[in-house]
């Protein structure tokens, strides 16, 4: 058997990134059939063209994946963070998604989403100790 070097890398190149993503992806097309994805990304910025916060996803198989929301502190409460939602849920509709989902922790916003109309699924206890963090998923094809 070939010698294979194990290699730390914690900030790994975009190329390196770029290959291991396109593998799991390849996989998960040969597994699936299902091969049409779309990644999402919206973001607020202001007339000085200072970023104020943003929504990054994927859509993949009927769904929409939220992985990072965040709103800077001075407009949160202002309803930034519902319209970001609320355009990664209509371009997720738009693109054949029937629901969503997302993991949130214990100290950052789950009400918000439980507002939204996503549920919790599953709960990890203790990430990080004192904390939790939810898993919620909403359905998109329901009317509310």
């Amino acid at each position: 058997m070939e010698h294979v070097d194990l290699v730390f890398d914690p900030l790994p190149n975009e190329a390196l990134t770029r290959f291991i993503s396109d593998n799991v992806i390849n996989v998960n097309l040969a597994r699936t059939g299902v091969s049409a994805g779309h990644p999402v990304g919206f973001f607020l910025k202001n007339t000085r063209g200072e970023w104020l916060g943003g929504l990054t996803g994927y859509i993949w198989g009927g769904w929409l994946h939220v992985n990072f929301l965040w709103v800077t502190e001075p407009l949160r409460g202002q309803g930034q963070g519902t319209r970001l939602m609320d355009a990664a849920e209509a371009f997720a509709k738009e693109r054949g998604a029937f629901a969503a989902t997302l993991e949130t922790h214990s100290f950052q916003a789950p009400g918000f989403y439980l507002k939204r109309g996503y549920a919790e699924f599953g709960r990890l206890d203790d990430y990080p100790p004192g904390h939790a963090k939810p898993f919620l998923s909403k359905r998109l094809d329901v009317v509310r």
